[in-house]
């Protein structure tokens, strides 16, 4: 495995957001200048709870039209929805033959999203990180980018490629896949509330910065951030205890991609409404065309289905070479 390939998908949501842009899909504009990338709309991740079918279409193109928006080519990265390619499901099975209960009865993030009420949640939600494993795998995927947050599904996907290689006695069939993560800090939280992730669930509108809102609402939204009352740090140290004031700094350093030591050279010691139409003048000249062209590209919905038909079908020919030899392996015969 020489060949250096990364993979990653986002949920169809709908309605993106800054955390999302700079969490992830800045991160993907980079990386397709090196590596050979593929980028999926992972839809089946997006039924492991109730949704509504008419929004979900609705909000894979509108995360395909947010990609190409953002810088993603059509032509460099494979671009497709994960419900295209069937060798998703096919490995998701193996692979819950293949990881043990434990490992999944560790996995944090089912029981943050499961709550109290875990018994009523769906077996989909409980295996969803297998999906996320296989999705990854399927492409003997090297890389992947990930947050805070999937690290641990990340620990997973390599714990599940080591036992397949050796229970199957296939050393090195599936690659143990290395993370790619931003040197500066890209996990976005709230405007409202810094000790919480930007998330379109939150209640208040103003607690995010969505990529289709207009320069005069980015502004708005930036005004009303919560900081606190000091000034804005000069030193790194500051920031531990000052939850609100760290994001808006994060947010503007990924912004500008400079780090947040440059910022509080050039910021510390001013105050925050300085600060803040700094922030806004930034977010507004980088998000305001990435959400005019969203728009522009949603009215197109052709265009976006043909950039899914063609991305599946170049899926579908790595993933399909793959499932082969995996049923070969298992012992498995597939005619079709």
């Amino acid at each position: 495995m020489n060949k250096k390939r990364v993979f990653s998908g986002v949920q169809p949501t709908g309605n993106l957001h800054l955390g999302n842009y700079l969490g992830a899909i800045k991160n993907f504009v980079d990386l397709q200048n090196k590596f050979e990338c593929i980028y999926c709309v992972v839809d089946l991740h997006a039924i492991t709870n109730h949704h509504n079918p008419k929004e979900l279409k609705s909000n894979i193109l509108e995360t395909i039209a947010t990609f190409i928006a953002s810088g993603l080519s059509e032509e460099k990265n494979i671009i497709f929805n994960q419900a295209s390619v069937s060798a998703h499901s096919e490995l998701a099975w193996i692979f819950n033959c293949v990881a043990r209960i434990g490992w999944m009865n560790r996995m944090t993030q089912f029981k943050e999203k499961a709550g109290v009420n875990k018994e009523n949640a769906s077996v989909g939600l409980l295996v969803y990180p297998n999906l996320m494993a296989a999705d990854i795998l399927i492409y003997k995927a090297t890389h992947v980018p990930v947050g805070e947050d999937q690290k641990q599904h990340l620990e997973l996907t390599r714990d599940i490629a080591k036992k397949f290689n050796n229970d199957f006695k296939c050393e090195d069939f599936f690659p143990i896949v290395e993370p790619v993560i931003p040197k500066e800090i890209s996990r976005i939280m709230s405007l409202r509330d810094g000790k919480k992730k930007m998330s379109k669930s939150e209640e208040s509108d103003y607690s995010r910065i969505n990529l289709k809102d207009d320069k005069d609402l980015i502004n708005q939204k930036i005004q009303k951030a919560k900081t606190d009352n000091g000034p804005v740090p000069s030193d790194l140290n500051e920031l531990k205890n000052r939850p609100e004031v760290s994001n808006i700094i994060s947010i503007y350093a990924n912004i500008n991609n400079i780090k947040v030591s440059q910022v509080l050279s050039e910021f510390g010691g001013k105050n925050f409404s300085t600060f803040k139409s700094k922030l806004s003048e930034s977010l507004i000249e980088k998000i305001c065309p990435i959400g005019q062209e969203i728009k522009k590209l949603l009215k197109d919905e052709v265009y976006l289905n043909g950039i899914l038909e063609k991305g599946a079908k170049r899926a579908d020919l790595i993933a399909k070479t793959n499932i082969k030899e995996i049923y070969k392996i298992l012992g498995l015969t597939k005619y079709s």
